[in-house]
């Protein structure tokens, strides 16, 4: 599929996480790594291990002490902590609370707990490599090695029949923690062999067990995993988990498979999986969920490509492609400033992403725009480029490897006024004093909310309309209950109540219409199709208009029906001052804003929505604000208008 110029301004991503929802996407499939060779192609280039491998044996140190440089101290410190690390069990009862009262974290913190522990003793010893952390590190193997799954709880429905979520011993089922956990003792069966035979040799030979029973064989048995984008289905989705968990596999069999014949058949078949979520990536480019998604999609294809491209020499490498490049490019643009960022769907408003990750990626496909980004990063938050990952040793390693690069970067920010998605209805426009993000497409994105044609607006880069996010992960947030979730209601999004009723989620509620106009800065789409056909609504054109001293809403509306008086919407970060008629004051972080509505049309209410859970806390404190603009009467046609200003 050819890309057309225009599309090489935008970014492309696709970051979703556990949400699994359809989506078609249309035209040829692109097929891009396996138009760089069949299975023969794939058996001929792979390089033998001491030929690909770019970091020091263990038993060099004067390879390491040069490699680690400045860190070495600090992992050893780090490890330090955990020499009487007491490794915790996670327990029968910590999976069966799942089904029992909905919470996932019981489960994961006890799981995440030990792997911290085990990442942790390993790097310390690559650094120290005087044994002082090797017994404790070969506890947490072996207790790695007694569970029954590496699987999350919330992840066992992929045990087929088994829907109350507790391990089934008979079923190897590969999601993101098992690639995880399989890639991590991969590396350290890789480094550390030898050293784990002196002791004795079953340990090594229980983690080439656990792997192939667990890793391998499970990979190349099956093409069920709804993740590896097999389904006959054209409307699969295939989503984040595609690359993460190849992006893991890729690693174990590289390191783990010995049969040159059997490692060539399981690359292929992740180049073969990883073109499915390349395939559906939207031409525009634009991300569904948001950048706090990046790492786990983008993020990962570059890992994947990175190591692809590293155990080929080079042969097998598509970051020229404009839409690997572009993929990369998205976390640039989406980022407001002073750690803030857009926040679409289930991402978070805070964090513009790991630097490190950004530079090697923007590095690899050639973009000074993502190399210059990641140094601002870092020199904006004085990051001292400490690993951040735990789980992720390829991450850990390619991040000490690069980082002085990163740090004699000169710093920017992309300069580009707006970036627009016209396919996935995206837009970011930005200029002295305002950002505003605004949306259209289709209520069935991956971690969807129902916020067809909803905006966020940061002021000198402080946020004041926002989008809430979402909340701790539980079982309703990916169930048959997620609408009932707040946070996914387009009541609670800068957007109208029509007739009394909110939009509902599925791909047919979607937006028509939708077009940018980059010399007045205007964004209109009709929303009207978002809603139920109880609104009894033909049209609701909404357009916004960015200025550089407002940003003007304009709602056009033409019903078959009045039934309730309409409702427009407004989420605040900032408690509204309503004191004058037509004016609401918004007073945050020594900033003011105004947001002017026509008093004759409205009466204004105001909701305080005490923050509770803590995911939605840490990001906007105790509390959010929704303005209600509630009609004075109802009309078939009509038309509001509304001004945000700077003061």
């Amino acid at each position: 599929m050819n890309l057309l110029y225009f599309f090489k301004r935008n970014c492309v991503l696709l970051c979703l996480l556990v949400w699994i929802t359809g989506r078609v996407q249309a035209g040829e499939p692109r097929n891009l790594l396996q138009q760089q060779g069949d299975v023969n192609f794939v058996k001929k280039v792979l390089l033998a291990k001491e030929k690909w491998m770019p970091y020091p044996a263990y038993r060099d140190r004067n390879a390491w002490n040069l490699f680690l440089g400045d860190y070495k101290q600090d992992l050893i410190q780090e490890g330090e902590k955990y020499l009487t690390y007491q490794w915790l069990i996670v327990k029968a009862t910590d999976y069966l609370e799942y089904s029992r009262s909905d919470s996932r974290t019981i489960m994961e913190e006890p799981f995440n707990k030990n792997l911290k522990a085990i990442s942790t003793l390993f790097l310390a010893e690559m650094a120290e490599g005087n044994k002082r952390f090797m017994d404790q590190l070969i506890n947490g193997v072996f207790a790695l090695c007694e569970m029954t799954t590496w699987s999350l709880s919330a992840h066992l429905s992929l045990q087929q029949g088994n829907n109350k979520r507790f391990p089934d011993h008979q079923q190897n089922i590969i999601d993101l923690f098992v690639g995880d956990v399989g890639s991590m003792l991969s590396w350290i069966h890789y480094f550390l062999k030898e050293e784990f035979d002196k002791e004795n040799k079953l340990i090594s030979e229980r983690i080439r067990f656990e792997i192939k029973k667990r890793v391998l064989d499970p990979y190349m048995e099956t093409d069920r995993f709804w993740w590896m984008g097999f389904s006959t289905n054209p409307s699969q989705l295939v989503n984040n988990w595609n690359v993460w968990c190849n992006s893991n596999v890729l690693q174990t069999f590289a390191l783990m498979e010995e049969d040159q014949e059997k490692l060539a058949q399981a690359v292929y078949k992740t180049m073969r999986s990883v073109d499915r979520f390349i395939n559906y990536v939207h031409e525009d480019g634009a991300c569904e969920e948001g950048p706090s998604y990046w790492g786990h999609a983008a993020g990962k294809l570059y890992d994947y490509l990175q190591f692809l491209h590293n155990i080929t020499g080079g042969q097998i490498s598509i970051f020229h492609e404009p839409l690997i490049k572009n993929m990369g490019e998205y976390i640039c643009r989406s980022y407001v400033g002073n750690g803030w960022v857009v926040n679409f769907a289930d991402a978070t408003a805070r964090g513009g992403g790991d630097a490190a990750l950004i530079y090697r990626y923007g590095k690899a496909v050639n973009s000074k725009e993502m190399t210059a980004f990641a140094s601002y990063l870092i020199k904006e938050s004085r990051d001292n480029l400490k690993p951040k990952e735990f789980r992720d040793v390829f991450r850990i390693l390619e991040s000490i490897a690069h980082n002085k690069e990163v740090i004699n970067t000169a710093p920017s920010l992309p300069t580009a006024s707006y970036t627009w998605y016209p396919q996935t209805e995206f837009l970011y426009v930005k200029n002295v004093h305002y950002f505003l993000a605004a949306k259209g497409g289709h209520n069935n994105e991956s971690h969807n909310h129902n916020d067809v044609g909803t905006f966020s607006l940061y002021v000198d880069t402080i946020p004041f309309f926002v989008d809430a996010g979402v909340g701790t992960y539980m079982r309703q947030t990916f169930g048959s209950e997620r609408y009932s979730i707040w946070t996914m209601q387009s009541n609670y999004h800068n957007l109208p109540t029509i007739n009394g009723f909110a939009q509902l989620n599925g791909a047919n509620y979607k937006s028509s219409d939708a077009r940018f106009d980059n010399r007045y800065n205007r964004f209109s789409l009709d929303i009207s199709k978002a809603y139920p056909k109880e609104a009894a609504v033909k049209t609701w054109y909404r357009t916004y208009t960015l200025s550089s001293k407002e940003l003007k809403i304009e709602d056009a509306f033409e019903l078959t029906t009045t039934k309730q008086p309409h409702i427009i919407n407004f989420l605040v970060a900032a408690k509204p001052d309503t004191v004058k008629k037509g004016i609401i004051s918004l007073r945050k972080e020594g900033k003011e804003v105004i947001l002017h509505y026509p008093y004759q049309q409205f009466d204004v209410e105001v909701d305080t929505i005490e923050l509770t859970d803590k995911k939605l806390s840490s990001v906007w404190g105790k509390e959010l604000y929704r303005i209600k603009l509630v009609a004075k009467s109802t009309h078939i046609k009509g038309k509001y208008v509304y001004t945000i200003q700077k003061k």
